[in-house]
């Protein structure tokens, strides 16, 4: 529920899966010209199975399966959709404000052979406002989404440990078939951090060097940029099936230096399903 196309900070080996499948449980809220009579609220299981890149630079996948529950909320403050999960402050046709939440899953107790030795790379959570501006309007069929989300990112287990800022500026396009069963999308975009972000990632700290691992001071900046595809469909009212991939680039990054990045593309991708165990009898009311 934190995000539309698993695109978070995403420097983490799996993000948050259950964002994914809350928002492909109902990727069209809004994406057709005619908006849906949609449910307040739904409750529903989801399984997803994800491969993707350590981190931006890394040059080994780490591969996760799970089934999660998650919740859709339409309230007109309150939020759990698709978009984000959070308070809207402003919504207009073509703009919409929200102060959201985000995250992304560590490695589990896998090794990461660039980082041998150092600290793991944990849990991260994310907080901040997003704005979203939609060209053509909220209600275009192949619907155009400008996305500046600014977040803090902190530490799962020690919430006090700031771990710095991230800026993801996004250009995005969905679109839905006339009968509503298939759905696509497209995205570009770039991932830009702080230097304390940059550090969390590409940092080797004196105490870490190796041989083949030499210091490096990490800096703010570009940390990746990234293009992403989605493709889901209705097999029934309540079964959804969704295919995704993202290809992150690290040329040009501000850490492309650092002896912790392994190469400059890798790829990222899953499928999954979604099912909507039940849905309340009161109706959003926008």
């Amino acid at each position: 529920m934190m995000r539309r196309h698993l695109n978070r900070i995403a420097m983490k080996p799996l993000l948050l899966a259950v964002s994914f499948v809350a928002a492909t449980a109902h990727a069209d809220d809004g994406a057709t010209p005619r908006r849906p009579d949609l449910p307040l609220w739904e409750l529903g299981v989801g399984a997803v199975g994800v491969s993707q890149q350590a981190y931006p630079g890394s040059d080994q996948q780490a591969r996760r399966a799970l089934v999660l529950p998650y919740l859709i909320y339409r309230g007109k403050l309150l939020r759990a959709d698709g978009n984000g999960a959070g308070l809207r402050a402003v919504r207009t046709e073509s703009f919409e404000l929200d102060v959201s939440f985000g995250g992304s899953l560590s490695s589990g107790s896998e090794t990461l052979r660039a980082r041998e030795g150092m600290a793991r790379l944990g849990t991260l959570l994310e907080a901040g406002p997003v704005a979203r501006w939609f060209p053509n309007g909220r209600s275009a069929r192949d619907r155009i989404t400008v996305e500046l989300p600014l977040r803090a990112v902190f530490e799962a287990r020690n919430p006090g440990r700031h771990r710095g800022f991230s800026f993801e500026p996004e250009v995005g396009i969905q679109r839905r078939t006339d009968s509503g069963r298939w759905g696509y999308g497209a995205s570009v975009g770039a991932v830009l951090g702080d230097r304390r972000l940059g550090a969390t990632f590409y940092e080797v700290d004196a105490g870490d060097v190796r041989l083949d691992r030499p210091a490096f001071e990490a800096r703010a900046g570009l940390i990746a940029w990234r293009l992403g595809a989605s493709l889901s469909m209705n097999a029934t009212p309540d079964l959804r099936l969704y295919a995704f991939g993202r290809l992150d680039s690290v040329a040009d990054a501000a850490n492309r230096a650092s002896p912790l990045v392994r190469q400059t593309t890798g790829a990222s991708y899953g499928i999954g399903l979604a099912y909507t165990l039940k849905r309340s009898a009161t109706r959003a009311n926008d």
